[in-house]
């Protein structure tokens, strides 16, 4: 039998790691920049949780959960989503009450769906939540984080969507007037569809189907049904999204497949990635808190996907920024112990080096060298060692001569090559 990864899992190969890697240093960065704390958070939790927060009428608890009971029968689940962990977390720890809280969070997420390009079993979130803050404000602040991320990381071609839920009462008056509106047309509707009808009406707004599009171009206006003050909230976020030069279009389609989100929801598309076409999405869920036995706390935040923002930024076949800069090369088992001397000097420097290691000649570890992607080799020979000195060679520059310096002063050489500055800086 041939051992190979789970349907819907799969292995993160060095290429596509840099890409990773770079997505999660620019969410720390921007993230550190807007005052956000990170937070780590467990992958199993109680099955309770999810079908008290996500709700048990929507598509992840009803089919795509992974759900199990351990040894001591107790109903659990790898974690569909952020959101309701980080809820959980600040309740648990006492984080929430009469508190301004900003929060985000990294990790793997599971659902039990179809596999495809951009979404898989197990799959990949950055997330961003804010806790205490009621009225437009946190939700400008929000999606703003999200474009800076964009920037960041030199994204372009992104939509960004916007909708208003209205408040729970709002939501609650259009469902009704939803399902009556849905149940009229029920058999121009696709199964998916008519499955909602009754259980997530507001589900088949979003729907695919040409033929439940059809249906729902004529559907009553979720927008039509929001109050004054909803009106209100909603006009100040596309205000303030003006004011920072954030670009935006109104979907009044948009609803999130969540049951917990009111008032302002959004989502960042895409036409670069076929079907998967939501890489970033959010909103407002002030009950969420209260839901879960926290108290009445408004909140705001969103979710991304990092193998989205992989595929967006591009194919990288090199490490990129993150592979070495500079490969030792020796030869001769007296020669081991200095390279290795000189790869400490150099990483404590901050020079990102690859000491050789196996068995092979100057030739074969000058190839590996190039493989590797570093900008110079150092070279410590039998020679070179009863000297004091090592051989400095460019790897990138053909033309340029190999030189030599005493051991102690090669850091620093390669140092200023590289424009790497002292450690005090």
């Amino acid at each position: 039998m041939k051992l190979q990864s789970l349907r819907g899992f799969r292995d993160i190969l060095p290429a596509e790691a840099a890409r990773w890697r770079r997505i999660e240093e620019a969410a720390r960065a921007v993230t550190d920049a807007f005052g956000y704390a990170e937070i780590h958070l467990p992958i199993l939790e109680a099955t309770e949780l999810f079908k008290r927060s996500v709700g048990e009428a929507t598509d992840i608890v009803e089919k795509e959960m992974f759900s199990f009971l351990d040894r001591d029968k107790t109903a659990m689940s790898l974690r569909p989503e952020g959101t309701a962990s980080c809820v959980r977390a600040g309740i648990e720890n006492g984080l929430l009450h009469n508190q301004q809280q900003r929060f985000w969070y990294a990790g793997p997420m599971f659902r039990h769906e179809r596999p495809q390009a951009g979404r898989y079993r197990q799959f990949h979130q950055i997330g961003v939540e804010a806790f205490g803050m009621a009225g437009p404000a946190c939700d400008i602040e929000v999606i703003a984080l999200s474009a800076a991320l964009w920037s960041a990381l030199g994204l372009e071609g992104l939509t960004l969507e916007l909708n208003s839920l209205g408040s729970p009462e709002c939501r609650a008056g259009y469902r009704t007037e939803l399902q009556a509106y849905l149940r009229k047309h029920f058999d121009a509707l696709d199964p998916d569809a008519q499955a909602r009808v009754e259980s997530n009406p507001l589900r088949v707004l979003d729907s695919k189907h040409p033929e439940t599009r059809a249906v729902v171009a004529d559907a009553p206006s979720m927008n039509a049904a929001l109050d004054d003050d909803s009106r209100a909230h909603f006009a100040a976020v596309c205000e303030g999204l003006d004011a920072l030069g954030v670009r935006w279009v109104h979907n009044t389609n948009l609803v999130r497949g969540l049951d917990y989100y009111t008032h302002t929801v959004f989502e960042w598309t895409t036409d670069q990635l076929g079907a998967q076409g939501t890489v970033c999405a959010g909103g407002r869920f002030d009950g969420l808190v209260a839901q879960l036995g926290g108290g009445e706390v408004p909140a705001v935040g969103f979710a991304l996907g990092i193998e989205r923002l992989a595929l967006l930024l591009g194919d990288a076949q090199d490490l990129g920024d993150h592979g070495p800069q500079v490969y030792v090369c020796w030869t001769g088992s007296e020669c081991m112990t200095a390279a290795q001397r000189v790869g400490a000097a150099l990483r404590s420097r901050r020079v990102r080096t690859v000491v050789n290691a196996g068995d092979g000649g100057f030739k074969a570890q000058f190839k590996r060298a190039d493989r590797s992607g570093a900008q110079w080799a150092v070279i410590v020979g039998p020679d070179e060692l009863a000297a004091g000195r090592v051989q400095i060679k460019s790897l990138r520059d053909r033309d340029a001569q190999q030189q030599t310096f005493p051991i102690d002063e090669a850091p620093e050489y390669l140092m200023q090559q590289l424009g790497i500055g002292g450690l005090s800086q």
